[in-house]
């Protein structure tokens, strides 16, 4: 059984915050979140038109590619963690990737994205994430050499229910992997707490 499937989600007044410099990426991730009943969608082309929003305003939820001229998403994730005044700085952020290599996925984490979600996505996972990121139980830290949702994590598999997918297709205007790609369960084990002794 999915998250999805164990309760009720309302996602209506969300306001969700989409920036990916391909047009028919933002307009799928647009229709996924309004298939989701997210009546509030500010979408941007590039990180840099995503800073100058959240000057402006407060998403609730913020989805973003990871690969972008200029401003990447790793950049922007550090420029909320670090810059962005609280409780902005706070906002959750799902990072998108066409290559979900490890050192990817690790540097996703290591600047402080709540999760990640190897493209192609789909609604299920996508869903299945938002409300997996609504139980989120990780603190969040603030010291001097990082800033985000708790990174003492452990690999304990995709949430409930959820299993794994095949990550080895890419797409040829992308690049090359830098390293073999990820399943999403493994994606999502670098993200799930565990208690650490210390």
């Amino acid at each position: 059984m999915s998250l999805r499937s164990t309760q009720t989600v309302n996602l209506e007044k969300t306001t969700v915050l989409i920036v990916d410099d391909d047009p028919q990426a933002l307009a799928i991730m647009s229709s996924v979140v309004q298939g989701f009943g997210v009546r509030q969608q500010i979408r941007c082309e590039s990180a840099r038109e995503a800073v100058d929003v959240l000057t402006q305003r407060q998403p609730d939820l913020v989805f973003i590619d990871c690969s972008m001229p200029d401003m990447d998403g790793y950049d922007f994730v550090n420029w909320v963690r670090r810059e962005a005044p609280a409780p902005l700085n706070m906002t959750p952020i799902i990072m998108l990737t066409g290559h979900a290599a490890q050192s990817r996925v690790e540097k996703s984490r290591d600047c402080g994205a709540s999760f990640v979600i190897a493209k192609p996505i789909t609604p299920t996972i996508v869903l299945d994430r938002v409300v997996w990121l609504g139980r989120d139980a990780r603190a969040f830290v603030e010291c001097d050499a990082y800033t985000g949702p708790d990174r003492r994590v452990h690999n304990l598999g995709p949430p409930a229910g959820m299993e794994g997918r095949r990550s080895t297709d890419l797409s040829g205007d992308v690049g090359a992997a830098a390293g073999e790609n990820l399943a999403q369960e493994d994606i999502d084990g670098m993200f799930k707490p565990t208690r650490v002794s210390i």
